[in-house]
């Protein structure tokens, strides 16, 4: 009869088996009722599973992440009850989980309106409220195909079909409503309650656009009202935020259909794109990088050479020229690097070689991929590549992390989140050589005393790598910069250098981004600071205002005196009210106002607005340069 071990070492003796159910009431009411699923030696399991032998087992409750996801996942079912009961010619398909929700496609007749999704909202909180036991049941899998196919559910019937015949299928039912699953489930329908049903969409079924379009209904689901409501007001927020609007708001840039995935910057967004491109390289050359710039174009056999042609051609734009050379455009650096290094020997005194560029990259992305900035087809990358020895391959890796680092908090992101994503299965060079990088990157971690998150099989073909990922100012994640060491493509590109021994030798190979994408990274800050940029990366600095054509030879004085000091100003010389004028610069969040009337006029003064509205009085022009001055560079600081 089973001994059960539970997490904190403590063993429960029955003598006859027992649910997960059973063990939780046996531990106290409280958990009985919050008990959601069981975890045994590891392997999540519904309450009902019956424990036969020793075993160790953990209760998930709504506190856990195996919880949330069960919650999600019966929530999705919860959804194809509630659509099956209003709208009972709907055919069900897949309801999976996903990040802060969950999702399940339907084939219907008809485009379900947002008040169809209002009514299917109001039945799934019905259902849940009924409090229906969610069972497990199994059946063969041919059973379970003529079973679905009885109830004219085609495209479950041809999910089975997928599964060995051989095989059982598992079954859940709630209700009058029957679903294939792997489960696990919550115990019953009464376990959920704090869910919203957020859009639809179209999918193609299995994600193949040669099959049919479904109906996509996007939903998210929570433990606890507040956490749902916080979500909510998270999306509401992030709703005010998107760079897709602001971007064209504040005149920064514009995307369109006959450049897909590429963007037109307008003269304030390039301004604030070079100003990136600025700080990047004062940063870099502090670091000891140098500056390169290598072709966008490269014929077909560079990219053999490198592996992109045999593992990244699906995301490459291909030409071919009339002697049927095929040349591709770069969707990355490091090649051109390579052959940048193959000129001439190098000696181990000239490493490390810190190589840097701001290229210009494509990549095809699928046009249902492609996100405002945040996913392009055509953008520039604050690339570099380090060529060094084995022995100061740690030490690189170190000064790239605490370089990254610093450069995030001059942005004002403190908080970052480092992965570390090993070997794929798809990759190039020995498990030896990928034990020594991988030991690397975690090894200059440790040592910093940084922790970070494993990602298993989540590397690049070539090397395993660092990803930094940043949380914005409400909470979201982003993942921009990346540090990759490798030695698999110095060994293709037969790249040496000459070390103290006179023998050639091999070198290892970091590759590294800080803001990754330019328009990517540009995305994020519009967002991250809805568009109200601080002043060192304001585009536009300070607006000169006249409030009569009397002021405008002295605010044209201003204005100059503003440009000659290197401040981005604009002047504003129009015969509108003033109050006007205020209002329609602060609605492009421009981080100063400099007002000038006749009393400004006639004593030399200037009238100074933040961008908060907050009136800081007269003062002298001198006097507001030296303010804006400060403040530029404490934010570089």
């Amino acid at each position: 009869m089973p001994t059960i071990t539970l997490p904190d070492g403590s063993e429960r003796h029955f003598d006859h088996p027992v649910t997960v159910a059973d063990v939780a009431a046996s531990i106290g009411a409280g958990l009985a009722r919050a008990a959601l699923a069981g975890k045994v030696d590891g392997q999540l399991v519904d309450t009902s599973h019956v424990l036969m032998s020793d075993c160790a087992l953990g209760i998930v409750t709504d506190k856990d992440v195996d919880g949330l996801a069960i919650i999600r996942h019966s929530t999705a079912h919860l959804l194809a009850y509630a659509v099956k009961s209003l709208y009972p010619d709907a055919q069900v398909t897949i309801g999976p989980v996903i990040e802060n929700g969950f999702y399940y496609d339907f084939a219907y007749s008809r485009a379900f309106t947002p008040e169809d999704l209002t009514a299917i909202e109001r039945k799934m909180a019905e259902l849940a409220k009924q409090d229906f036991p969610v069972v497990r049941s199994v059946m063969p899998r041919d059973e379970a195909i003529a079973y679905f196919n009885g109830l004219g559910e085609r495209y479950k019937a041809e999910l089975i079909g997928a599964i060995p015949q051989s095989e059982a299928v598992s079954l859940y039912t709630e209700g009058g409503f029957t679903d294939l699953c792997r489960g696990p489930h919550v115990p019953s329908t009464g376990k959920l309650k704090h869910f919203k049903l957020m859009t639809v969409a179209g999918a193609y079924w299995r994600g193949d656009h040669r099959n049919e379009m479904l109906q996509r209904i996007y939903g998210t689901a929570w433990a606890k009202k507040e956490d749902l409501d916080a979500h909510l007001m998270r999306l509401e927020e992030a709703e005010k935020r998107d760079h897709r609007k602001l971007g064209p708001q504040l005149d920064l840039f514009h995307l369109q259909d006959n450049a897909i995935g590429a963007v037109f910057w307008h003269p304030k967004g390039w301004r604030l794109f070079q100003t990136l491109i600025s700080y990047m390289r004062a940063r870099q050359n502090e670091a000891g990088y140098q500056e390169v710039n290598t072709p966008d174009l490269m014929d077909r056999s560079l990219w053999e050479t490198s592996g992109h042609w045999q593992n990244y051609r699906q995301n490459m734009f291909i030409t071919q020229t009339e002697d049927q050379r095929v040349f591709a455009l770069k969707p990355m650096n490091c090649p051109g690097h390579m052959a940048m290094y193959a000129q001439g020997l190098k000696s181990y005194r000239e490493l490390p070689i810190r190589m840097a560029e701001f290229g210009k990259v494509h990549r095809y992305e699928p046009s249902g991929a492609l996100h405002g900035l945040l996913r392009v087809r055509h953008f520039t990358q604050d690339d570099a590549h380090i060529f060094c020895t084995p022995e100061q391959m740690e030490q690189e890796c170190r000064n790239v992390v605490t370089l990254i680092l610093a450069i995030y908090r001059d942005f004002g992101f403190d908080d970052v989140r480092i992965k570390l994503s090993t070997r794929p299965e798809h990759r190039i060079g020995s498990d030896d050589t990928w034990d020594q990088l991988e030991a690397a990157l975690a090894g200059a971690l440790q040592q910093m005393g940084i922790g970070y998150e494993l990602f298993p099989g989540e590397g690049a073909f070539y090397g395993p790598k660092l990803e930094f990922v940043l949380r914005d100012a409400i909470g979201r994640d982003w993942q921009c910069g990346t540090l990759q060491v490798d030695m698999n493509l110095p060994e293709r590109f037969d790249l040496n250098y000459i070390g103290e021994d006179n023998a050639r030798h091999r070198p290892v190979m970091l590759h590294r981004a800080m803001f990754g994408s330019l328009e990517r990274f540009i995305g994020i800050l519009t967002e991250h600071h809805v568009g109200a940029f601080p002043l060192w990366l304001a585009p536009e600095q300070v607006v000169v205002m006249s409030i009569t054509d009397q002021q405008a030879e002295y605010a044209q004085k201003i204005h100059a005196t503003l440009v000659d000091a290197n401040i981005f100003a604009t002047l504003d010389l129009r015969n509108e009210k003033i109050t006007y004028k205020i209002r329609e610069h602060s609605l492009q969040k421009l981080p100063y106002q400099v007002i000038v009337g006749d009393k400004e006029v006639a004593a030399g003064l200037v009238a100074v607005r933040s961008r908060g509205g907050e009136d800081l009085g007269q003062m002298p022009i001198g006097t507001f340069i030296e303010r804006l001055k400060a403040e530029i560079s404490q934010r570089k600081a």
